[in-house]
């Protein structure tokens, strides 16, 4: 049986743009994505604590060192510049993978900068 696991987090990142015109996704610096084990096109759920909403898009990379986390398309429509969300990608994983893997979650500051970063195993 599969079973959904946490495998990346990303802590109380804050929007620092919206753009409804653009296809769709959440643009997140290169750096935050590498660091916290999140791939280009990966399913993300978004969790906007400014607000309550909730939603899933897929990743693409920002300029690394921007530390810009941006959300586009009609998802765009569901935070403001400012807003504190929570990143997180999940994995199906059956009984004898979840010895072998663990769960990277990223902690940020106020400009985006990881402030800790907490692993975790499954």
């Amino acid at each position: 049986m599969l079973i959904p696991f946490l495998i990346a987090k990303i802590h109380e990142a804050r929007i620092t743009g919206a753009n409804p015109n653009y296809m769709g996704s959440i643009g997140i610096d290169a750096d935050l994505m590498r660091e916290a084990g999140l791939r280009e096109f990966q399913k993300v759920e978004v969790y906007n604590i400014t607000n309550g909403k909730r939603f899933s898009t897929y990743t693409i990379a920002a300029e690394s060192g921007s530390r810009d986390i941006v959300l586009n398309g009609a998802a765009a429509q569901l935070v403001a510049v400012g807003d504190k969300i929570i990143i997180a990608a999940y994995a199906l994983l059956d009984e004898r993978e979840l010895n072998s893997l663990s769960a990277t979650i990223l902690l940020l500051d106020e400009t985006n900068g990881v402030k800790k970063v907490l692993s975790g195993k499954l």
